[in-house]
Formats: structure tokens, sequence, C-alpha cells
């Protein structure tokens, strides 16, 4: 029997390890194990895995017992550790150097600048100074985030230089605190500015063959100018079959100049006019329900591909698969205050055309204006025949299903509400 060591990661990733007939020697966070993962691993250490010092020995002495095959994460905080535990074993596939490239946002745009003569500027932000040259010799806006972070949180634009103070006492607020509020894996230390990248976004779920970058699909995300929270993704993404051809490209090109190879990759684009322009990448699938929706409209399981194409178990995709309808997300969000009850979950769970509801809103829990994806209610993931039905859809499931009720300061309960987006009427391009 082979045996995967999987670095943190969901319940979803060891159902689909064990249904490959692997050994899992699982290392989880206090804070994410769960009684099924203690029941399907076949050896569970329970650590703070982001600590390499604690992680190492761990690793070297699972290996000693088992024989350890391959290493593998599709978690943001495991990303590097299973590099590292890769190097440390001799196991080759995605190296330190090249997960730091994708997990250092200031490391991928340097390394990026060298290579590509359209590549976004960006610099590091040391000190309130920083903000005025950045400002002085690329203009505005400009983006202000973490060099490693997700959810997009502490994300800012600068819009003129009379936004400098407010961002930089922002900057000052976060540094040393934990980018999330549930598990606190991650902390926000370094921050960087970047040029800010006009046109609509899209996030590219990929999957690479031994340098081959095959295109899963294309999501298309819903946005507010207002701020930096995700309210939706689409798919497939209403894009002209040219538009849909430069993302591609343009990813594809991305993830060779990193010299990225095997395995999932999620990368955020814009297309600013006839370009595709890259935000970020992540060496791992989208979260908020993506592969639930990739599952459904292509009949492809990520978590599948990840953890068997290290080890031969998985045939590579001959090319991009031709999607089956369409699928949607939506999001659900409130006005200040505190929430009183969620219902109505397990209703909206037992319609046919809904792939998942995940409420993350409890029982006294602050309502916080929206910033970043922390700070929506929950969301619902459905599918239908076009990805412009699935939306819809979703609002409908939200409207009729879910229960949130929220009470404000002065004492008067509103519900929750699906998050408004811009509908696009007729493909992107």
């Amino acid at each position: 029997m082979r045996t995967l060591l999987l670095v943190g990661g969901v319940d979803d990733t060891l159902v689909a390890a064990k249904e490959l007939g692997l050994r899992v020697l699982l290392l989880q966070h206090p804070t994410k194990i769960t009684n099924r993962q203690r029941e399907l691993a076949d050896v569970v250490e329970v650590l703070d895995y982001t600590d390499w010092t604690l992680t190492a020995p761990v690793v070297t002495r699972l290996h000693q017992q088992w024989r350890i095959d391959q290493v593998v994460s599709l978690t943001e905080p495991g990303l590097d550790i299973a590099a590292r535990s890769r190097d440390l074993l001799g196991l080759g596939g995605t190296t330190y150097p090249v997960s730091r490239r994708f997990r250092d946002k200031l490391a991928m745009r340097r390394h990026l600048v060298r290579r590509d003569a359209d590549a976004v500027a960006a610099t590091p932000l040391h000190d309130f100074d920083d903000l005025r040259a950045f400002g002085a010799r690329h203009g505005y806006p400009f983006v202000v985030k973490p060099t490693a972070a997700t959810a997009s949180i502490g994300v800012f634009r600068v819009d003129d230089p009379s936004g400098h103070e407010h961002v930089w006492e922002q900057v000052c607020r976060l540094r040393g605190t934990r980018t999330d509020r549930v598990s606190t894996l991650l902390v926000l230390d370094d921050f960087l500015m970047e040029e800010y990248v006009h046109g609509r976004e899209f996030s590219v779920e990929t999957f690479s063959f031994a340098g081959r970058h095959v295109v899963v699909t294309i999501t298309e995300k819903m946005t507010d100018p207002g701020h930096f929270a995700e309210l939706g993704h689409a798919v497939p993404a209403r894009l002209t079959e040219d538009a849909w051809d430069r993302v591609g490209e343009c990813v594809g090109t991305f993830l060779d100049h990193l010299e990225f190879t095997d395995g999932p990759c999620h990368t955020e684009v814009r297309l600013s006019g006839t370009r595709a322009r890259i935000i970020e990448s992540h060496h791992r699938y989208g979260g908020d329900a993506i592969p639930e929706l990739v599952r459904a409209v292509y009949g492809i399981d990520l978590d599948t591909l990840a953890v068997g194409w290290p080890f031969g178990l998985v045939d590579p995709l001959p090319g991009s698969p031709t999607p089956r309808g369409g699928g949607c997300v939506r999001t659900i969000v409130g006005a200040t205050g505190r929430v009183l009850s969620v219902d109505g979950v397990e209703e909206a769970l037992r319609q046919p055309d809904v792939l998942a509801v995940r409420i993350s809103a409890r029982p006294g829990d602050e309502v916080r204006p929206l910033r970043d994806n922390w700070d929506r209610l929950g969301l619902v993931a459905v599918t239908g025949p076009t990805a412009t039905a699935a939306a819809a859809r979703g609002a409908q499931v939200i409207d009729e299903f879910i229960r949130i009720r929220i009470t404000d300061d002065r004492g008067e309960v509103r519900l929750a509400r699906t998050a408004e987006i811009a509908q696009v009427s007729g493909a992107v391009g």
C-alpha cells in the first residue's frame, strides 16, 4: 500500500485518498480536526503544522515508520509545509522555492517582473512614506495587501493621497494579527503595494500534468467596487471564446514563469481591455464551494485528481472539459448588528439543485460591515441549465429557505439577504 502524508485539509480530501486505496497519514491543526478525519485517516497527528520546527521531526518520524511516498496539501496554511516536507524527504513535486512564489505575493511579483514586460508593479510597504512614493511613481488607484493571506482580508484600495493615513492606520492595526477569525492559522506580517488593475475579475481552475496546464474551468467572480469581498461565483464564466482563450493562455504562461508543473492551481485574473493580467495565484483549488461547482458542471473531482495524480492513479485530462449546464455560488450578507438565530439550512439542502449550504453565522455573532470574505454570513451553491439561471436560483434558495435574524443597536430585527450583484448580459470579451 502506498502512503500519502496529507497536511491539513477537509474531509472530502481524505475520502478521495481512501477511495484510491492510499494509506493516509494526516497532519491536522487542533482547530480543524474532525471526527470524520479521525475515522478515515490511518494515522493522525494533531499539532500546529504551520510551525516547521514542530512539524519537521514529526514528518521524519512518520517517514521512518511508514515510508511516505508523497506529501500533498490543498489548504493554504499547509502548502509551504508540504513543499518543505517533500524537499526534506527527497520526494520531488513542487519544491519549497516554487511554493513560496505562490504563497508570498511580493516574491511572485518580483519573480514575474524579470520575465514578463506586462507584469504588475509592486513594492514592499515598510513605512508611511512608502505610500506617497508608490503613488507618485505608479499613480492612483493602487492596492495595499498582505504578502501572504487569503479571503481578501487586509486588502485596501488607495484612490488618492487623502487615503494614505487611513490605510496606514489599518496596516498598523492588522500587523501581527491572525488572518482567519475562526481558525487563526495564518498571521498578517508584511504588506505590499501594487498597481490596481481595472476590469472584470475571474478565477481560473487549472490542473497541471507534467508541465501541461489544462484549464478545468474559468469562474466568473461577482464583486462590488466598494470592497474586495467576493459575493459569488458563476461556472462557466460568461466569456466570449476569444476572451476564454486569452485568459487561459495568460494563466498557462504565468504557471510556466513560476516553474509549476504538477497539481491544481487557482489563479485570479482581470480582463483589462483586451489583456488578461494576473492578480494572484494559489497552488491548490479554489474555496467557496468552487470544487462542488466543478464536480456538478464538469463531472471532475478535484480532490481525486490532486491526491491521485502524484501516485499515477488517475489519468491526465486530455484537454478542457465540456460543461453540462451551469452552477453558481451566492453569498449571504446582513446589516450590522448581532445574529439572533439561524434557520432553514436543512430545508435548503433538501432541494435537488442545491450542492452546498455553508453558514458561518452563529447566534450571538457580530455582523460587521462588509470588507472581506470573513464578513459574509454564509453561501449557497446550486446548479442550473446555465450559469445565469443558477445565479437566479441561488438567490431564490436563500430568499425562500435561509432565515438569519439580525438585531441592530435599536433592537430592530432584520433578515440577512442575498448579496446583490451586477448581472452580466451576454458574454464578456
